[in-house]
């Protein structure tokens, strides 16, 4: 009779084996093939780990250990993220230095995670604010600037005032701040940029390059957002002035139904036309409203259009000559396209509902169907419909006259033909203190010069005082010795840069430094980037997929044309985890009070049986919620696992055969599929039971099928029956003739009725098949004839 299971006994036992001997170091190895496998690297915050890490983490796991045991060289790393607003804003809130508190979160956080069994490499550790880490974040930021790919400009951005911090757009989705949940407010401020609109061509090219989740694939086009389309000119004219004002459409072939131009409230063009603008006062007064606005309110909100026409100027249409009016709007941005755009009113909803509410004319270019009714509403056809009212295009279908009038305009010198994307350039500063220090100094006379290389890294001071101010001004900037310095190129007065890097910016590029994390002399070692390469699997959450991971394949693609490193892309292929829910199959928050702690689950159930069930949930690429009652089913699984010591025998059985396990099991974890490979497992385990036995070398494969879920049972089991350790033995494989079974279940049909099915042999012959027809069959009628379909069923006829 096996011992009690107990979880805590062997959990801690083969933990402290595991991280006492470096058991899962990786060392480049060229005799091996490599696998790297990666996990989007946690924020450590002072709540440490929930379910929702625990589920994120085990999948990559759970594939690493089983490709330790399949021979490969496994690189699975692990690291910290933690720069960043909750760390800062905790500290101010506890009075404390955000240093301190990141120093405890990250210790709880690698306790928490060796307490689950992971079988991270935790000698390669990194942790983003670490002045030999941020060095060469800093370092790869100047080579940006180098290569002209960062620069300053000032602009309307997204101020959060609680965290009193300037957002990127992707962190103000729908005008509210993703940190706190704030409304956002618009301010003018000198704002670093990084173009990665320079790289949006092949960040969407190279997707075809890519084992990405097609939903990944998707997301991130729709976030490059490309268009084509053709930049139209439109001469403005004033009493005293002409101004050419650029106008991107990707609809052409629409432009002889133009009847007014809207610029944005911040267009150049009032400027330009200053004193020359009739209604000065009237425009001001809604270019003041428009700053109010957050960009989600004028952009996604503005159902009703305001609008107000700029009187003293008008535009010529320079396909038909004709004047049309130019109206200022707050729905039109700057950051979108031109800053300016032609309207169509017949064939676009937004601006016919603009035209009707100021009674501007709407003509009609295409020839709408049928239920198509301009008196009531825009017909909006895309590839559909004739051209009329539209000169040389009359006649065409509008997929044909899109091309024709682009090549129109570019050979008559009133356009060009012009490919857009929505993705804006990077918003690279945030005006708070825990954050990279910007390696820039700023001369009056020079503008932004870079420091020396040599002055790296530019260590982050030390500042009792970080609150951020209402005026959107870093904290750093209260350091006079240290803002106040000489500039390196002319050597006059000048200020350091002290705005600080977005938390962003150490996550993209943190899977290099993982490959060489001590290397002194650059991003990365080039003999180990050389074995490690190209991360081989990363997995992460979906939220994560339109910043974290376009940013890192930016930065990749850049650190790869300067010859850093030799792959254009860093991962070959990315999958992602669903999110657990709560009980109630809602988000888990503490305000629901759904949260679940792993700490508490470990400590009731054990490691494994919570390792087990977040696999077990569900679909691993799907929102799945939490059960208790799945729990204890996972705890009382383990304990039939632990209790097969009792059945083990030396004898050998051929009722059954374990290949099919190992191929389904293997192609399950390789897929993450990881809910059907363990109940496969689990169904495995009923077949011993039933039986009554399970031989050793059956035994010996189900523990190391079970392993990479559930390894310290495992562990356990294999070392107290075969004496040996697990983590030393290889995977189960298969030959492929063992997955055709030796016995079939046959179905035996009587007069074209179903009437039971019989265990035979694979192999069993017509004789054989005719000798299985007796009187349970027959009923006591004539046998006429029996006709076997070998493999498929038996046909009885009887009279």
């Amino acid at each position: 009779m096996s011992d009690r299971y107990d979880f805590t006994k062997i959990e801690k036992k083969w933990q402290d084996y595991w991280y006492n001997n470096d058991v899962f170091h990786a060392v480049e190895d060229k005799t091996k093939e490599k696998f790297y496998g990666l996990i989007e690297f946690p924020y450590p915050s002072g709540v440490g780990m929930h379910v929702g890490h625990i589920r994120a983490y085990t999948g990559m796991e759970v594939v690493s250990r089983m490709k330790r045991l399949q021979g490969y060289n496994v690189l699975f790393p692990i690291g910290y993220d933690a720069f960043g607003l909750p760390t800062e804003n905790y500290a101010m809130k506890v009075h404390r230095h955000p240093r301190e508190i990141t120093d405890e979160n990250i210790k709880n956080f690698e306790k928490q995670l060796k307490s689950v069994g992971f079988s991270f490499d935790f000698d390669r550790t990194i942790d983003t604010t670490d002045k030999d880490y941020y060095h060469w974040t800093q370092w790869i930021f100047l080579q940006m600037f180098k290569h002209n790919l960062a620069y300053k400009s000032t602009t309307m951005v997204n101020f959060c005032p609680v965290c009193k911090v300037v957002l990127a757009n992707e962190e103000s989705q729908n005008g509210v701040c993703d940190r706190c949940g704030s409304e956002v407010v618009q301010k003018e401020k000198d704002v670093w940029f990084l173009k990665i609109r320079n790289y949006a061509e092949r960040l969407l090219n190279n997707l075809d390059k890519v084992d990405y989740l097609d939903r990944i694939k998707l997301e991130e086009k729709y976030w490059i957002g490309k268009s084509t389309g053709a930049e139209i000119k439109f001469k403005v004219k004033s009493a005293s002035k002409e101004y050419e004002l650029v106008v991107y459409t990707t609809r052409a072939d629409t432009l002889f139904g133009v009847t007014f131009l809207v610029v944005s409230p911040e267009h150049p063009i009032f400027k330009f036309f200053e004193g020359e603008i009739k209604n000065t006062q009237e425009v001001e007064a809604y270019q003041k409203q428009a700053l109010l606005k957050k960009e989600f309110e004028r952009v996604q909100m503005n159902k009703d259009k305001t609008g107000v026409k700029i009187e003293g100027i008008t535009a010529i249409n320079p396909i038909n000559n004709t004047e049309v009016p130019i109206f200022t709007a707050d729905y039109v941005m700057m950051g979108y396209g031109t800053g300016a755009i032609m309207a169509v009113p017949a064939h676009d909803q937004r601006d016919y509902d603009f035209a009707k509410k100021f009674n501007l004319p709407i003509i009609e270019v295409i020839k709408g169907d049928e239920e198509s009714n301009i008196e009531k509403e825009a017909y909006v056809s895309k590839e559909g419909g004739e051209m009329i009212n539209s000169g040389f295009l009359n006649g065409l279908s509008v997929k044909e006259a899109i091309p024709t009038m682009i090549k129109y305009v570019t050979e008559n010198n009133i356009g060009t033909a012009k490919t857009d994307y929505k993705m804006k350039d990077w918003a690279f500063n945030r005006q708070r203190y825990w954050g990279e220090p910007i390696p820039i100094i700023n001369c009056p006379k020079c503008g932004q010069v870079a420091i020396d290389e040599s002055e790296l890294p530019l260590v982050l001071p030390p500042l009792k005082d970080f609150e951020p101010t209402d005026d959107a001004t870093s904290p750093l900037s209260k350091l006079t010795e240290w803002v106040n310095v000489k500039c390196p190129k002319c050597g006059g007065a000048a200020k350091r840069e002290t705005d600080t890097m977005p938390q962003w910016a150490g996550s993209s590029w943190y899977y290099l430094r993982y490959m060489s994390p001590n290397f002194k002399g650059g991003v990365v070692d080039k003999d180990a980037y050389n074995y490690w390469g190209q991360v081989d699997w990363y997995n992460g959450g979906m939220e994560h997929v339109t910043r974290h991971l376009i940013y890192s394949r930016f930065w990749n693609m850049f650190l790869y044309d300067i010859g850093v490193i030799s792959n254009e892309e860093p991962y070959k292929k990315r999958t992602a985890q669903g999110l657990i829910l709560g009980t109630d199959g809602e988000k888990m928050s503490k305000s629901r009070g759904n949260v679940v702690n792993p700490d508490d689950v470990i400590k009731e159930f054990g490691a494994d049986t919570l390792r087990t069930f977040i696999m077990f949930i569900g679909d691993y690429e799907r929102p799945s919620p939490w059960s208790v009652e799945g729990t204890k089913g996972c705890f009382r699984f383990l304990n039939r696992v632990w209790q097969l010591q009792d059945i083990v025998t030396d004898e050998t059985f051929k009722d059954f055969k374990m290949a099919p396990v190992i191929k389904k099991v293997t192609e399950d974890y390789n897929a993450a599929k990881y809910n059907t490979a363990i109940a496969q497992l689990m169904a495995n385990i009923n077949q011993f039971y039933q039986r009554g036995k399970v031989t050793k070398e059956e035994l010996s494969i189900f523990l190391r099928l079970l392993y990479p879920v559930a390894p310290h049972i495992t562990s356990e089991m294999f070392e107290k029956v075969f004496g040996e350790k697990i983590e030393k033995q290889s995977w189960p494989t298969y030959d492929e003739k063992d997955l055709i079974e030796d016995v079939i279940e046959l179905p035996i049909q009587v007069n074209g009725k179903f009437k039971k099915t019989v265990k035979v042999s694979v192999d069993i012959t017509e004789e054989e098949a005719k000798a299985l027809i007796d009187e349970s069959i027959l009923g006591g009628k004539t046998l006429v004839k029996v006709i076997y379909v070998k493999g498929k069923i038996i046909n009885v006829v009887v009279r």
